[in-house]
């Protein structure tokens, strides 16, 4: 592993950075820890004012960091705009609803005659968050936003493809008044992380990635004794009833298995319709997917990206191949991709019976699987039959109904008539091999707090 810039579209390497040295992680840990013991005496309104200039930051600067992104992972322009204005609304998000978050909790109690019980929530200390490069700052903004409100200090170890991102992220939290040492970017390698975590003043751990990474790192904290919260893979599915709208259902299922070219955890990856819209859909899906074009990621009339890296392709490609193996039909869709840059030509699956690993793998990429399903309740038990649980969509003209199905689908989040999104004022997070934990919202700000009781007793109060 190292830490460069790859152009995706160019192949082009636009610089490389070295590894942080064990005498830097040390001092950057030190340094975490001395701003902690200053930030967490902070008022919510000092912390507010630097998650609100952060946002402002973003935003002023908006085509800068856009840019960056397309350059370092290959993002579609318009999508890094998209997320730098995300990753602004996530910081702004806090800076007005922090405080009420963690406010003090009063807590009923039996006889109120004999005191009163108290819920605060303070903060741990130094946090260490470990960040995928799929959207390089949204990730970022996501954990250090809630946990530099609640007064924890962070340190980060992002993708060794997204380098720059992951620096100039340090300098928007410096330049946004953060104190020196609350928030450091380090290019630290697999064994400095377990270092890290093992420190004593680091007390907990949030990664989003690969389930190989999560269970490494989960498996680290877990014998330090460290709290973590895990975001991993998904494989979404996408359901579509008999009573649609299939020309906007269409619509959604194109642009949800395929925006960041496909590489999203929550990206539609399963599309089950029922038999009864199955041949109508499928018709117009793929039309829908042959309407893609790839190109340059800069250009605001590419509609297909390209993927992260050359090596990302080839291992789909190899699924793909695998998926063929065990009995799966591949079509490749729409017109020839470039051969310059990390494209991979969309490609539908579909006859993935239950004896095919391949239907129960996660596809990070253009690859879209398909499944026929009989009735509402074997589209239900498909949806279920998966490792993963993260997100999904339900899609009905009956909402209520809608609604009662996506009761019924085994996941952190289901989407009536939408893929699922990503928002600031909504919670994130899955179960089973999607892992666990919440980000965002009140959920996420106390994921690293402690929940300290404080129960004023009458002193004659009987024990």
């Amino acid at each position: 592993m190292s830490y460069a810039t790859v152009n995706p579209y160019t192949g082009e390497t636009i610089q490389a950075f070295p590894f942080a040295t064990d005498a830097e992680v040390v001092q950057a840990i030190d340094a975490a820890h001395a701003a902690f013991l200053l930030w967490r005496e902070t008022s919510f309104a000092e912390r507010a004012g630097v998650m609100q200039k952060a946002a402002g930051i973003l935003r002023a600067q908006s085509e800068d960091y856009a840019r960056l992104l397309t350059l370092e992972m290959g993002k579609l322009i318009g999508e890094a705009r998209a997320e730098v204005e995300l990753s602004a609304a996530i910081f702004e998000y806090y800076a007005k609803h922090a405080a009420k978050l963690l406010a003090p909790e009063k807590l009923p109690v039996a006889d109120p005659a004999e005191g009163e019980a108290i819920l605060v929530h303070d903060p741990l200390g130094v946090l260490l968050c470990i960040e995928p490069w799929n959207f390089p700052y949204y990730q970022i903004a996501r954990i250090i936003a809630p946990q530099l409100s609640a007064g924890n200090t962070m340190l980060l170890k992002h993708a060794a493809n997204v380098p720059q991102c992951a620096a100039i992220f340090e300098k928007l939290m410096a330049e946004a008044g953060l104190p020196s040492g609350a928030f450091r970017n380090l290019y630290v390698s697999h064994d400095q992380v377990e270092t890290i975590i093992n420190d004593p003043r680091v007390h907990g751990v949030a990664l989003t990635g690969s389930e190989a990474a999560g269970s490494i790192v989960a498996a680290q904290a877990g014998k330090a004794l460290k709290k973590s919260t895990m975001e991993l893979g998904g494989a979404d599915a996408f359901v579509v009833l008999k009573d649609a709208d299939l020309e906007k259902a269409v619509q959604w299922a194109v642009f949800g298995r395929h925006w960041n070219a496909g590489q999203v955890c929550v990206s539609s990856k399963r599309i089950i319709l029922v038999k009864e819209i199955h041949d109508a859909f499928m018709d117009a899906y793929v039309r829908g997917v042959e309407a893609l074009r790839a190109g340059d990621p800069m250009d605001p009339a590419t509609t297909l990206a390209p993927l992260s890296s050359q090596g990302a392709v080839d291992g789909l490609k190899k699924q793909i191949a695998q998926a063929v193996a065990h009995g799966a039909k591949a079509r490749e869709v729409g017109p020839a991709v470039p051969t310059q840059g990390a494209f991979l030509q969309p490609t539908i699956l579909t006859d993935l019976d239950e004896s095919n690993p391949a239907r129960y793998w996660e596809f990070f990429g253009p690859v879209s699987m398909i499944f026929r399903a009989e009735d509402e309740a074997d589209a239900i038990r498909i949806a279920n039959d998966s490792p993963y649980g993260l997100g999904g969509s339900v899609f009905t003209r009956d909402t209520r109904r809608g609604a009662e199905v996506a009761a019924r689908i085994s996941t952190g989040m289901v989407y009536v008539n939408h893929p699922t999104m990503v928002k600031a004022d909504l919670p994130f997070g899955g179960v089973r091999r999607s892992g666990y934990g919440r980000e965002l919202l009140g959920l996420g700000i106390k994921e690293f707090v402690n929940h300290k009781l404080i129960d004023i007793v009458d002193i004659d109060a009987p024990f």
